[in-house]
């Protein structure tokens, strides 16, 4: 499940999703993993969470950049703020 108009466009807005997925303030059961991919149809780029079953729970498009630049910031998930 895609918004199509829903676009991460910052590296802070992406944190910021990060932030939410991780909390639970999504609400989403079983979520097991986050993970930056491509759209196999059009190579357009999205975060997924993904259950244990790597089913996408929830998607939402990044921009290009976003793609490129947080790649990190997905892997290693953002640090605590003091």
């Amino acid at each position: 499940m895609i918004n199509d108009n829903d676009i991460i466009d910052t590296l802070e807005e992406l944190e910021a999703f990060l932030r939410l997925v991780e909390s639970g303030k999504l609400g989403l059961d079983n979520a097991a993993g986050i993970a930056l991919a491509t759209n196999n149809a059009d190579g357009r780029p999205f975060i997924a969470v993904l259950d244990d079953n790597h089913q996408l729970l929830l998607g939402r498009w990044v921009t290009q950049e976003v793609y490129d630049n947080g790649k990190d910031l997905v892997r290693n998930a953002p640090q605590q703020r003091h």
